[in-house]
């Protein structure tokens, strides 16, 4: 999808992707896109922030290429950073446990997917969190208005093999043995943040985590997180944002202010997973803003269709 912007690298981006591990299945990861972001970032930093981890995609990118001197990533869902604790700190034994869970289902697996998922929100054991991850409706973590976890299984597949999943695991854990994760507010998380460090911020689309039907265990306050935008960029510290976007003729999120004096990327994501299910061809396209603080390595973007990357002018 990004072969325009690969002329003068070994592998595509596809490709470099699919070497890392990637051991937690979540929607909205930016495993293929990641290296993509990273291309527009300058130099060596000395901390790399993930304030809405999630799978960590940057961060494992941004490790892989030792983009900086040490990793700092968090989430403020708990059951989330549980999983994280355990690959970094205990990785054969979350291994060993989502092995047992994935033998245990192939007799029944839609029964025994809901009994997992009652077991877990009970429990919040994270090898039951991470295998209803691999299992779940597009990787996508949604819960109920009581906190519990409450997305379908997939019946098409049975999650990834335990096998594999070690490896990425094991792979993960070696990577990133050295990084510092935590549950914590994306405000706390990024307020130590300087001038040598950088910020990637990739919070929830605000037109799937707003309104009576949210899914996702947080909402994002708009105004506030201007607020938080506006301090990073007094205190010039370097980020890129993943903030909107459109899919097919639908547009997400709220326009940000333009005293921030963000550059905006547009690129290209990729079919919609949703829109294919439904029987429609739609293309994603994501927003990714870069601050003041940061020079754009890349001026072959500028030009370009949204297939490409394009510069949006502001």
């Amino acid at each position: 999808m990004t072969k325009s912007l690969t002329s003068n690298k070994d592998l595509s981006y596809d490709a470099r992707a699919k070497m890392r591990p990637h051991p937690i299945p979540y929607q909205g990861s930016k495993r293929k896109l990641a290296d993509l972001i990273l291309d527009q970032l300058p130099g060596h930093f000395r901390r790399f922030y993930e304030p809405f981890a999630g799978s960590a995609a940057l961060t494992i990118a941004a490790a892989s290429t030792k983009k900086a001197d040490e990793f700092h990533f968090s989430d403020s869902c708990s059951p989330l950073i549980a999983i994280w604790h355990e690959i970094l700190k205990r990785p054969d034994s979350i291994a060993d446990g989502y092995e047992q869970l994935w033998h245990a289902q192939l007799q029944d697996p839609r029964g025994f997917y809901n009994v997992t998922r009652e077991e877990f929100n009970e429990t919040g054991r994270p090898e039951l969190f991470l295998y209803l991850l691999a299992r779940c409706v597009k990787g996508s973590v949604r819960f109920n208005r009581e906190g519990g976890f409450n997305q379908s299984p997939d019946n098409r597949r049975r999650g990834m093999h335990p096998s594999l999943m070690r490896r990425h695991i094991s792979e993960t854990a070696h990577l990133l043995g050295t990084a510092r994760v935590r549950c914590t507010d994306y405000e706390v998380a990024i307020q130590s943040a300087t001038a040598q460090d950088f910020v990637y911020l990739d919070p929830p689309w605000m037109g799937v985590s707003e309104g009576p039907h949210r899914r996702y265990h947080e909402r994002l306050d708009f105004d506030r997180f201007v607020l938080a935008l506006k301090d990073l960029v007094n205190r010039r510290v370097p980020f890129a944002l993943s903030f909107d976007g459109s899919c097919g003729t639908r547009q997400y999120g709220r326009p940000l202010p333009k005293e921030l004096g963000l550059e905006q990327i547009a690129l290209f994501a990729g079919r919609s997973t949703q829109a294919t299910l439904l029987g429609r061809n739609e293309e994603t396209v994501e927003s990714l803003y870069l601050s003041p603080a940061v020079e754009t390595r890349d001026s072959s973007l500028r030009g370009k269709s949204p297939r490409q990357g394009v510069l949006i002018p502001s």
